[in-house]
């Protein structure tokens, strides 16, 4: 049987805050122009880290 830590708690509530800035740009993306979309897409892809990276990195079971 596993047992969660209060660290990871921590963790799952800040990818739920991730989550709701997202569910917050998907419910903008309608009022923005093309230029904005790409400008933020790229702005996202920059980012370090990335919220990709960070998931690939998790699933292969590495350390950051």
């Amino acid at each position: 049987m596993s047992t969660t830590t209060g660290e990871l708690i921590r963790m799952m509530n800040y990818i739920d805050d991730i989550a709701a800035t997202l569910r917050r740009v998907t419910a903008n993306m309608p009022m923005m122009t093309e230029e904005e979309k790409k400008r933020l897409a790229e702005y996202m892809r920059k980012s370090d880290p990335n919220y990709a990276r960070v998931l690939e990195t998790l699933e292969k079971g590495e350390n950051g």
